[in-house]
């Protein structure tokens, strides 16, 4: 049992040091996290506030897999929508009834985040943070007091192993059809959801610190800038005197990665650029943006066409901002949206937090945002027609 122990504390230890246990250990908050990569997706790492609020001891928790938290009454669909983001390994939050280790139900808000190997992209755990969610009458829980975490049913401490045909796959999978009634669905308030982001953006901050002293440093958000090809200096000179917030994308690589990003974009967000450079812009939207809006920006660029929206979205530090966003594509001398034979294409996004004071000298908003895709059109334009996008050596 003890190499058991030691061989789960190793998959943190050998990523993020052997300080960065009692680092987490003095965090607040009930979460773990699990290792895709292993046997099962275990669990390999369960908070103090975990085992308080579950009844669990921390050691019943490690290396078993999350799935252990279902039960009879909790809802297929929101455990189908965290498999699916799982497997697509992007961030999730929803409400979902879970079990304690006495077999009692509670609701939850559950949010789930991957953790990226900065360098190249790969997902090295799942950050599993989870708030209780009181009923309407109840009064909410004291913000200084830890968040709780999902619980457990008693049924799940049996002995046997779990299944394990695909290890990413098997995160929060429910298997067993025993339980309590099912009580009446919660929905997570707006305290709820800040407090679950709150708590994973400070196990972030922890992991990303001691991940430095092992070289293998870890983000929140995949941003591989590997095959993202290098603007020539003379188009980056040209972007940079451009002074509103924007970001250019290349809509011809792998998801759409972004491939300049202006000085005041990085103060609106907080991000520096080394963090956004090969990133999707989904990396700004959290669980208030709208996926309707979203929806519609991924039409307009389908088509090739421009847009205006209103969207709320998320600085580094988990705070929020009204984004008047404009989005356009970016076409080069010949018309094409594209800015060599090889069509690396571009899009410009146009980011104006609306409750921002600006000096617009006397123009809307919206021309402000115009006058910026004009900028970047020009200079695109003009470096297209003599080859001059790319460092020569791409």
């Amino acid at each position: 049992m003890e190499g058991e122990e030691r061989r789960l504390a190793a998959s943190l230890t050998a990523r993020y040091s052997e300080w960065v246990l009692e680092e987490l250990d003095e965090l607040r908050g009930s979460f773990l996290l699990t290792d895709p990569a292993m046997p099962g997706h275990p669990i390999v790492y369960a908070s103090r506030g975990l085992a308080a609020l579950t009844g669990y001891p921390r050691r019943e928790l490690l290396g078993r897999n999350a799935r252990l938290f279902q039960g009879a009454a909790t809802d297929r669909a929101a455990v189908s929508g965290v498999r699916e983001a799982v497997r697509a390994q992007r961030a999730h939050q929803v409400a979902i009834l879970n079990y304690r280790r006495d077999g009692s139900p509670h609701w939850v808000l559950l949010h789930l985040a991957p953790v990226f190997h900065a360098a190249d992209g790969r997902v090295l755990h799942f950050l599993a943070v989870q708030v209780p969610i009181a009923p309407a009458s109840s009064p909410r829980r004291h913000p200084g007091r830890p968040p709780a975490f999902a619980a457990c049913r008693e049924e799940a401490r049996g002995e046997e192993e779990l299944p394990c045909a695909s290890h990413v796959g098997e995160v929060f999978v429910d298997i067993d059809k025993r339980g309590l009634e099912a009580e009446e669905p919660r929905i997570a308030s707006g305290c709820d959801k800040e407090m679950a982001l709150s708590t994973a953006n400070s196990i972030f901050s922890t992991l990303n610190r001691y991940s430095k002293l092992t070289g293998l440093v870890v983000c929140e958000r995949r941003c591989d800038s590997v095959g993202i090809p290098a603007l020539s200096s003379s188009l980056n000179l040209s972007l940079g005197r451009i002074k509103q917030s924007f970001v250019l994308t290349d809509r011809h690589l792998p998801d759409m990665p972004i491939v300049y990003a202006s000085d005041a974009f990085l103060s609106l967000t907080g991000y520096s650029r080394e963090e956004i450079l090969g990133c999707n812009c989904r990396f700004l939207n959290g669980p208030g943006t709208s996926a309707e809006v979203l929806e519609e920006i991924n039409r307009h660029i389908c088509r090739e066409e421009a847009c205006t929206v209103h969207l709320l979205n998320y600085r580094k530090d988990g705070s929020t901002f009204r984004d008047l966003l404009h989005v356009s594509p970016i076409r080069n001398s010949s018309g094409k949206v594209g800015l060599h034979p090889f069509q690396v294409a571009f899009h410009v996004w146009v980011h104006l937090d609306e409750s921002a004071k600006h000096d617009f000298s006397g123009l809307t908003p919206e021309v402000w945002q115009l006058g910026a895709v004009g900028a970047v059109r020009v200079a695109v334009r003009s470096l297209s027609a003599s080859g001059s996008l790319l460092r020569p050596s791409q």
